[in-house]
């Protein structure tokens, strides 16, 4: 979990987990669209969620009411990094800087 602080409050950035499917249908709900069906990431200020991203399809449901474009951009980064850590690609782009090199005697 990613913990911001921020002028407006406390953000978690965190995997969606069971006790969150009411939440998760509240908020496709107030953004009149289907609930997320897949895995997701959750944005919360203050413990309240305000945004939430299906990481199979990318897509978006967010609180109407309040200001969550910055949410979602950082939803939309988390699911980036997770992403490039799942398939070690991340792993493989790091590991080629940190490969030892042999010296010269």
């Amino acid at each position: 979990m990613t913990t911001i602080h921020s002028h407006t409050g406390a953000i978690a950035i965190r995997h969606a987990a069971d006790a969150d499917a009411r939440a998760l249908a509240d908020l496709a709900l107030l953004d009149d669209r289907a609930p997320l069906t897949g895995p997701a990431l959750i944005a919360e200020v203050d413990g309240v969620a305000r945004a939430a991203l299906d990481l199979h399809d990318g897509s978006v449901a967010a609180d109407p009411f309040v200001r969550t474009a910055e949410l979602v951009a950082l939803l939309q980064l988390h699911a980036r990094g997770t992403r490039g850590s799942a398939d070690g690609s991340l792993r493989r782009r790091v590991g080629s800087f940190l490969r030892p090199v042999a010296l010269r005697a």
